[in-house]
């Protein structure tokens, strides 16, 4: 089972790798993997598990995150609608591509935050406001999505983990909180 312990914290140079492919057909190893990091996901969103278990709630996670420097992202994103609890998205996906995305960028008005960073890092993370994404399962199929909003930046945070970038790269250093005209702001 994935702990807080299992996860890396910024400046361990697994964070700032480019990510290896998973070779498919999938291994035993790496669909193993793809379900511990959703059971983290899950439990980091269950409040009685989350504090037994000493666990930081995310809705995220890329294996880089591991110290795993392979192609591997889990999302779970609840939908905050206590009757239709079911999620909005929740998927493990290997070798995920963004194929095309939108002209139009968003951010949280909140800000980001990540697993891998301890502390608060102010400021705005400008990322694209939709994206069409291909991934493969853990069955082996290959899927083909489109995702807006707050999905498609979970998406986008979960990517840059496999391309050695950190969700503050995004920021500007000058200007935090400036955003150009027509960026979209999720609250």
């Amino acid at each position: 089972m994935i702990t807080m312990e299992d996860i890396i914290r910024e400046g361990n140079p697994t964070l700032r790798e480019v990510a290896s492919e998973v070779a498919l057909p999938l291994s035993a190893d790496d669909i193993k993997l793809g379900e511990e990091m959703m059971e983290f996901l899950k439990n980091s969103q269950d409040p009685v598990k989350a504090a037994e278990l000493k666990l930081r709630g995310g809705v995220g996670l890329a294996a880089p995150q591991l110290d795993i420097s392979k192609r591997i992202i889990a999302v779970h994103v609840p939908s905050g609608d206590l009757e239709n609890p079911e999620p909005v998205l929740s998927a493990v996906m290997y070798n995920p591509k963004i194929l095309s995305h939108s002209v139009q960028d968003a951010c949280l008005g909140e800000g980001e935050g990540c697993l891998s960073v301890d502390r608060e890092v102010p400021g705005y993370v400008v990322r694209h406001s939709k994206i069409t994404l291909s991934y493969v399962d853990a069955s082996g199929e290959k899927q083909k999505i489109r995702l807006k909003n707050y999905e498609a930046i979970v998406v986008q945070h979960e990517i840059d983990h496999l391309n050695g970038v950190m969700f503050y790269d995004h920021i500007n250093q000058k200007n935090p909180f400036t955003l150009k005209d027509g960026v979209l702001v999720i609250e």
